[in-house]
């Protein structure tokens, strides 16, 4: 390995300036990076931007320009989950996944039927206090149409200074609304968990740097307390990290497979890890339309185990991992590079994952307090 690093330097010497894609290429595999030699023909771009350039009536910002070219680029890709994000919006996709986004609203929001959608309202925050449901579907943030837009751009243009306000126009069912919502601090941790009547609830809103402690902490603490069994809610929650589904579904299996992922003819099972501190305890996992991605991943392996029944709405839908590249100007690269397989060799992408029993949750209901699908699971767990 030291020759070839002393190898690659000395080619590096030798080379900048004139070849060095085509070299990266060449030795990259050796240091398990990816880069193509291949190139494309931008002619055709020059030539819009000279045009643009020399009869636009107005001012250009050649940083805007180069900006949207990239942007285009990759959403011709045609892949929803491949992604460019330039240097404020790679920043914000970090606030996500920490749950620190600063100023905002306190809603999810995904793409549905190609539309930004609320896929849910955390409690006790701004959307929720201002009456905006899960299912909304967003059409224009303070006046500027999101039609047709990505999930980033609808938030990228909700979030913004504590105390400012923002203009929601939505449309539900057959008729539009607006709201107008004051930005709040918006800190929404990845797992919450109580006990209820000799039950453990565990709520995870996403997959990310810290679930895996605080799901084995609450879990140490479930068994501590000799729950008679416990209720994984999923609801809404659109994934993360797959090493944090790993260590999830650990708390329920031992050395058991938990996903299979494919890539460019190769295949990698990935197995349960951590303490299977609820190993053998009664348990219901919630899941629906907006459990996606890391979510179907724990949910399909407890239902391929059969340690797990699950209840109400079909998942999403997401049978794709993505992984996170640098590029220059501290932007970034979401990109698809896998796809991945419950452990009986399913790939659930646009099938998603059918419960074993389905509940469904309408509006009527959360309007009057009720939650038909925990309750169906607390009726499971005391059986």
């Amino acid at each position: 390995m030291l020759a070839a690093v002393i190898v690659l330097v000395l080619l590096l010497g030798f080379v900048v300036g004139t070849r060095s894609k085509q070299l990266y290429a060449f030795v990259g595999p050796v240091f398990g990076v990816k880069v193509s030699a291949d190139t494309l023909d931008l002619s055709s771009l020059q030539d819009t931007y000279q045009t643009l350039k020399a009869n636009y009536n107005g001012k250009l910002n050649d940083k805007d320009l180069i900006d949207g070219a990239n942007h285009g680029l990759v959403d011709a890709v045609g892949d929803p989950y491949t992604v460019y994000m330039n240097k404020k919006e790679a920043e914000e996709f970090s606030k996500d996944l920490t749950g620190n986004i600063g100023g905002g609203i306190g809603a999810e929001i995904g793409v549905r039927s190609e539309q930004p959608t609320i896929i849910r309202t955390l409690p006790d925050n701004p959307a929720e206090r201002a009456g905006v449901h899960a299912g909304d579907v967003i059409v224009a943030v303070n006046d500027e149409s999101v039609v047709g837009k990505d999930a980033e751009t609808a938030v990228r243009l909700i979030r913004g200074e504590i105390g400012t306000t923002v203009k929601l126009t939505v449309r539900r069912d057959n008729a539009t609304k607006e709201f107008s919502i004051t930005r709040e601090e918006i800190t929404n941790p990845s797992v919450t968990s109580k006990v209820e009547n000799g039950i453990g609830i565990l709520t995870l809103n996403r997959f990310d740097g810290e679930t895996a402690n605080l799901t084995q902490k609450a879990a140490r603490s479930f068994r501590n307390q000799q729950v008679k069994g416990v209720v994984l809610d999923l609801r809404g929650n659109g994934g993360g990290y797959l090493e944090a589904a790993q260590a999830v579904a650990g708390l329920w299996l031992e050395d058991k497979k938990v996903v299979s992922v494919r890539s460019l003819g190769s295949s990698q099972d990935l197995y349960s890890e951590g303490e299977p501190y609820l190993r053998g305890v009664k348990t219901v996992v919630l899941v629906n339309g907006g459990s996606a991605s890391a979510s179907e991943i724990v949910a399909g392996a407890l239902k391929d185990y059969g340690v797990a029944t699950l209840v109400g709405e079909k998942t999403f839908g997401k049978g794709t991992v993505q992984e996170l590249l640098p590029l220059v100007n501290n932007a970034q690269l979401k990109v698809t590079i896998k796809r991945w397989y419950t452990p009986h060799g399913k790939n659930i992408t646009e099938e998603g994952i059918a419960p074993n029993k389905k509940v469904g949750l309408t509006q009527k209901d959360l309007d009057a307090g009720r939650d038909p699908q925990l309750e169906a699971a607390k009726t499971i767990v005391n059986q």
